[in-house]
C-alpha cells in the first residue's frame, strides 16, 4: 500500500508564478489592506468623518449617521477587496468603495449647503477625491479595460 505525504506549501517563487503579488508573501505580519495606500486614506478619512460629523447640531443626526456609515463603508470595501483572490470580485469590493466614496462627498456637499461645514471638510474633499481616483484606477486595472463601468453593480 502505497501513502500519499501531505503536500508542501508552496513556495513564494511558485505563488509568484500564479500571479500571487508580493504584499501576498506568506509572512502574514499584516493584512494586504493595510499596505494599500488607498486604505490609509480611508482610514484618513473616517476620522476625519467623524469629527467633522460630530461638530454638526443636535437636530442633524441622521447626517452625521449617514456620513459616518459611508466613510466606514470606504475603508471596509477596501479591505474585503483586498482580501479576495478573483479580479472580478477585487473590482466589485473597490466599485463600491467608490461609491460610497462619492457618496461621502455628496453628504459634505448638502452640509455645506446647509451651513453645516467646518474648516476641515475641504480637507475631506481633497481626500476624497485622492481615493476615488486610486479606486478608480485600481478598477480600470483589475477589469483589465479603459472603462471600468462594464459591471452592472
Amino acid at each position: 500500500m502505497v501513502q500519499s505525504s501531505p503536500s508542501p506549501s508552496p513556495s513564494p517563487k511558485v505563488l509568484g508564478n500564479l500571479g500571487v503579488g508580493p504584499a501576498d508573501s506568506l509572512d502574514m505580519s499584516e493584512f494586504e489592506h493595510e499596505c494599500l495606500d488607498v486604505y490609509q486614506a480611508a482610514i484618513q478619512f473616517l476620522v476625519l468623518a467623524d469629527t467633522v460629523a460630530g461638530s454638526w447640531p443636535r437636530g442633524r443626526g441622521y447626517l452625521a449617521d449617514q456620513l459616518r456609515r459611508a466613510a466606514s463603508s470606504i475603508s471596509f470595501n477596501i479591505a474585503e477587496g483586498a482580501g479576495e483572490f478573483a479580479p472580478a470580485d477585487k473590482a466589485r469590493f473597490y466599485r463600491t468603495a467608490r461609491r460610497s466614496a462619492t457618496e461621502s462627498a455628496a453628504i459634505l456637499d448638502a452640509c455645506r449647503v446647509l451651513s453645516l461645514t467646518t474648516d476641515e471638510s475641504p480637507a475631506g474633499r481633497a481626500v476624497l477625491l485622492r481615493i476615488v481616483a486610486m479606486l478608480t484606477a485600481m478598477v480600470v486595472k483589475l477589469s483589465g479595460s479603459g472603462s471600468g463601468s462594464g459591471s452592472s453593480d
